[in-house]
């Protein structure tokens, strides 16, 4: 399994096929450096390869999820962009802004569902990391803020494309234009995540519970589920019913489920091959 500056793959018990990515850079409370963005995608596509994995539970290793893009980056960034030619300096930041968009991109190409586990902080760049996820939950001490108008930017890693489609238009344009803090109870409340726990512990626990339900069903029927809600995201509902009709022209008659009914006659749990 490769190794990463910045991130951890952990298998936490070998027959399961539930895998932790770790944002692993607990002394700068997991901002996002230039590696990040290289070795994040990295990561994922090596998960979606990866047979034996079903679900992908991300998480902050020490204190915080994540305290957003690294400032040492972001003033690099500048310079390289404000140096020479101006034209060619926005060019060059152009291209590498969809670059960093990308890296987030990553979670929606990942086949598997991505699953992130929040406490501490969750800021700027965290915030466009979570909303790319498939499913939400956090400590009742996590807090969220759309930090980059507060910074003198405007966030460009999809906060702003995927969070009103989550808590409404108007909820994300008041969070997006105050950078206020968003408690994790209030984040509940929105429907930012799907449920709030009183420690990292009870959190890892429910976590851990919801993702191997996830695995134990047909790999399948769940990347096609994933792959289909988020198509249907950019559709209207003919062209979004038209999209999954030609996806289960393809993919419905499986073994998986032949073995699902086979597996309700006989009384017993269905057992699936890999992905």
């Amino acid at each position: 399994m490769e190794k990463f500056k910045t991130l951890e793959i952990v298998q936490k018990n070998p027959n399961s096929s539930v895998f932790h990515l770790h944002l692993n850079r607990p002394s700068h409370r997991n901002a996002l450096s230039p590696d990040f963005f290289s070795e994040f995608p990295r990561a994922l596509a090596s998960l979606d390869q990866n047979p034996s994995a079903n679900v992908v539970i991300l998480y902050g290793a020490g204190d915080h999820f994540c305290s957003g893009i690294d400032l040492k980056s972001l003033n690099s960034i500048a310079e390289r962009a404000l140096s020479g030619d101006r034209g060619r300096g926005g060019e060059w930041l152009r291209r590498h802004i969809k670059g960093l968009q990308d890296a987030v991109t990553a979670i929606e190409r990942c086949r598997k569902p991505v699953i992130a586990a929040i406490h501490g902080a969750c800021i700027g760049g965290g915030v466009d990391i979570v909303t790319a996820c498939d499913i939400r939950f956090c400590t009742k001490d996590a807090f969220f803020s759309v930090k980059e108008v507060d910074l003198a930017i405007t966030a460009d890693l999809g906060t702003l494309q995927r969070l009103p489609s989550i808590v409404g238009f108007g909820n994300a344009m008041e969070l997006a234009l105050t950078g206020r803090r968003l408690s994790g109870q209030e984040a509940k409340q929105m429907g930012l995540v799907s449920g709030v726990f009183g420690s990292k512990q009870e959190m890892d626990d429910a976590v851990g519970f919801v993702a191997e339900g996830i695995a134990s069903k047909s790999p399948l029927a769940v990347s096609g589920t994933k792959a289909v809600l988020l198509r249907s995201r950019d559709m209207n509902l003919e062209q979004g019913l038209d999209y999954v009709a030609t996806w289960n022209s393809s993919m419905l008659l499986s073994d998986d489920l032949n073995e699902t009914v086979s597996a309700q006659i006989q009384k017993r749990k269905p057992t699936f091959a890999k992905l």
